[in-house]
């Protein structure tokens, strides 16, 4: 690891102690109200704002060490359902997007009441049952981060709808993320994947975001031996899609 990428590694790694802080002291002061004393509504607000902003630097901070970890070759092989794994990151970003949504998505929600509840927000979720409740192995940080942005990027360029649709394909797990904002023009689509790149000011089409979180989902995506690829046009929205082999999997409950 060269010198430079290790010195921004430790100020990533020092950065999670402070957001830290800052995330349980602001959640003690929503939650323990007995012990800190009441909250105007208008207060509860700015603090649930601030509640949901730390959270998204706490996932920045993480994606960029995830990262790094991919790029020295770092895998952490774990054993997780679908059901548990798209659960929690259906919560996640909706703690960070849409609050009432949060508070209807529950441990342990069958599947048919969670699609349902989904599309009373604007998200379809597409999986087999045969699969919601199998057990695989995988990189479950690395394919947490990998849906988390792609799933916040489609719920901020959407213009009414996003599609997450799950599959077992091929010996591996398929997703694709899609919504139905303005998209991008094809003479992007290479270097919509390169960190840093914008398309010009003066395109109509907006910007997806700063380059970082693409690339990085390209980087964890690869170093998996997996592959990422992108449908999308003018005026057609975008879809985003990933597909990454499972080398051992167990069969299903």
């Amino acid at each position: 690891m060269s010198r430079e990428r290790l010195k921004a590694e430790l100020l990533y790694h020092d950065l999670k102690g402070p957001l830290a802080v800052i995330k349980t002291s602001i959640a003690s002061l929503l939650n323990k109200r007995e012990r800190y004393g009441a909250l105007t509504s208008q207060q509860e607000k700015i603090l649930q704002r601030a509640l949901r902003n730390s959270h998204i630097a706490q996932s920045l901070v993480d994606d960029t060490l995830e990262i790094g970890r991919s790029e020295a070759g770092v895998t952490s092989i774990k054993h997780i359902t679908l059901s548990a794994l798209i659960s929690e990151i259906l919560l996640e970003i909706s703690d960070l997007t849409n609050i009432a949504l949060s508070t209807k998505i529950l441990p342990g929600q069958r599947l048919e009441q969670l699609i349902k509840t989904l599309q009373t927000e604007g998200i379809s979720l597409s999986i087999d049952q045969n699969i919601w409740d199998k057990e695989f192995s995988l990189d479950e940080i690395k394919v947490k981060q990998i849906l988390r942005n792609l799933l916040l990027n489609a719920l901020k360029y959407k213009n009414t709808f996003i599609a997450l649709e799950v599959a077992e394909k091929e010996g591996g797990l398929f997703f694709s993320v899609m919504d139905d904002g303005k998209g991008i023009p094809p003479e992007y689509h290479k270097n919509i994947f390169k960190r840093y790149f914008q398309l010009d000011d003066a395109e109509k089409t907006e910007v997806r975001g700063h380059g970082l979180g693409l690339a990085g989902v390209q980087i964890l995506v690869e170093d998996m031996g997996g592959k990422l690829s992108l449908e999308s046009d003018v005026e057609k929205g975008a879809k985003f899609m990933v597909y990454i082999p499972m080398a051992n999997r167990t069969t299903g409950y």
